[in-house]
């Protein structure tokens, strides 16, 4: 809640005056107009993700008899609507500003404001933020459906505004819109980036029994190399250290285990970027000494909770450093070199992971043992240059996706 003597820490130049905290119903009014007439017919919900929108975009079908919408609540351009429905991601409803461009009308059961001598923008930004639940939390409560907040309304148009001077608040509106814009922008390349990725891993490796991709880099033409596993692998051995057994801090070994590997690690694991656990202990560490990983090996996770079973991970820029596979893997090392990378992507494309579809087990847990991989085919380019092309196409692909999400988060906070 804002003083009137308080100020923000963070202020655009030329602004230095104390803010002033005005109640709710001191800069809206509550919106009682009827449909009446029926003059408006499209009906409109209020989403916590959405925001203001039209039902049947919405629900996907009118919730409102078009017949039966003359009690409803119009709502005219920039006028605000507050959601009773309580919302997964804070403790009362959303509220949000009309930005359709255009009149609809609302259930009765939503509250609808208008506002005067504030900039809509501003406020609009103001009840995206958390500041003002607070207030709805000690002056409202569940009633008697828990999926709804009750509050009376004279308690609403009670709630506590900060508001700087008008330019001031078109200055802030603006900076949030210009932010939320560019989060936006670098979603939709991540998103992108990720649907490319998604296609060439379908297209770039070759599938039903095919020794050639659909797409491949030019100047290479030569069929692909189709092996069993168990004459490209040879399995290490992993231990089976749950994750109350490992050591955040330090130890002797670092640790890799399949949640990891199912959940935090893309398809190639750089052993000096990721944050690790370690095995504190000397003697079990100089157990597993035959099967320290190297560059080039392969983890591959044997349970899941679904059909993520098999999810891979080939490591890379160990540098030296000790690291042991644990538990719920299957640490693989290949017996002739291969590009960095390649296999990384090849053990996680449809090309090789719709072939273990068949031999997952399980019901509420599913699995894959050592013993089914042996029979699955690893296909490959003869060719190291093409593996490496091939690798370095995903690693270029994965680091612009990775550009966008940090761009994301940097802009999101």
């Amino acid at each position: 809640m804002v003083e009137t003597t308080k100020k923000p820490a963070i202020r655009f130049a030329g602004f230095t005056e104390a803010w002033e905290q005005r109640k709710l119903g001191e800069i809206a009014d509550k919106v009682t107009e009827k449909n009446t007439q029926n003059q408006y017919s499209e009906t409109f919900t209020n989403s916590a993700e959405f925001g203001v929108i039209n039902q049947r975009d919405f629900f996907e079908h009118d919730i409102s008899n078009a017949n039966n919408i003359g009690g409803y609540y119009v709502v005219k351009k920039e006028d605000f609507v507050y959601n009773p429905r309580i919302s997964v991601t804070a403790p009362c409803g959303p509220i949000n500003c009309n930005r359709l461009d255009r009149n609809g009308v609302i259930s009765p059961l939503y509250t609808v404001f208008r506002t005067h001598n504030i900039d809509t923008v501003y406020l609009e930004w103001y009840f995206k933020s958390h500041y003002w639940h607070s207030y709805m939390f000690f002056n409202g409560d569940t009633g008697a459906r828990a999926d709804r907040f009750s509050i009376k309304s004279d308690l609403f148009f009670q709630m506590p505004i900060p508001l700087p001077s008008v330019p001031e608040q078109r200055k802030i509106g603006s900076i949030f819109t210009q932010l939320d814009n560019l989060i936006t922008l670098h979603q939709r390349k991540c998103d992108k980036l990720k649907n490319i990725k998604k296609a060439c891993l379908e297209k770039m490796f070759p599938k039903n029994g095919s020794n050639v991709p659909e797409i491949r880099f030019k100047g290479f033409t030569e069929a692909w190399e189709q092996r069993k596993f168990s004459e490209v692998f040879s399995i290490l051995q992993n231990n089976t250290l749950s994750r109350a057994e490992l050591d955040s801090e330090n130890g002797y070994a670092k640790n890799v285990h399949y949640g990891d590997v199912l959940i935090k690690f893309g398809e190639y694991l750089d052993v000096q970027k990721e944050n690790l656990p370690y095995i504190k202990s000397t003697t079990l560490v100089r157990k597993y000494k035959a099967s320290f990983l190297q560059d080039g090996d392969i983890i591959i996770a044997d349970t899941a909770e679904d059909e993520a079973v098999g999810k891979s991970c080939e490591t890379a820029n160990s540098q030296g450093q000790t690291l042991i596979s644990g538990l719920h893997t299957i640490p693989s090392r290949p017996y002739q070199k291969f590009a960095s990378g390649y296999l990384g992507y090849y053990m996680n494309s449809n090309a090789y992971h719709n072939q273990l579809l068949p031999l997952m087990q399980g019901i509420k847990v599913t699995s894959v043992s050592k013993s089914s991989l042996a029979d699955t085919k690893i296909v490959y380019p003869k060719s190291e240059k093409e593996q490496r092309s091939i690798a370095s196409f995903f690693i270029a692909l994965d680091n612009l996706i990775t550009l966008h999400q940090r761009k994301l988060f940097f802009g999101s906070i």
